[in-house]
């Protein structure tokens, strides 16, 4: 458990999934309606939970991945992620239950994990 009641919050979703091609197949008007509906669905889950928001986060971009040879692009299934406090990760993982994410938007899941302390630190 985290020592701290942190834990990070990975919004997950395929690009090919049939989720997201049954949203991209929607005419522009329609899917511009629903990307509003759910932001404010978003926006509604923060006012509800404003205690839970350790830090805000956001939507994430492109991938590089960088080992020790090189650094390359890559495509993974991160859309998002936010920081919030709860007093057990189970607390932490239902907070996301019925999340606008895949809800409304064509998100897949939430996963939710405790942030550690740093060893000897």
């Amino acid at each position: 458990m985290s020592t701290n009641d942190t834990y990070l919050a990975v919004f997950l979703g395929s690009k090919s999934s049939p989720r997201m091609k049954a949203w991209m197949a929607l005419p522009e008007a329609e899917r511009r309606t629903r990307e509003q509906e759910g932001i404010a669905a978003w926006k509604a889950w923060i006012e509800r939970n404003p205690a839970a928001v350790a830090a805000m986060g956001g939507p994430l971009g492109k991938t590089k991945r960088v080992n020790e040879r090189r650094v390359e692009d890559v495509s993974n299934e991160m859309g998002a992620f936010m920081v919030v406090r709860a007093e057990s990760h189970e607390a932490a993982a239902r907070l996301f239950e019925n999340h606008p994410h895949f809800t409304i938007f064509p998100g897949e899941c939430v996963e939710i994990m405790p942030v550690l302390p740093i060893p000897g630190a």
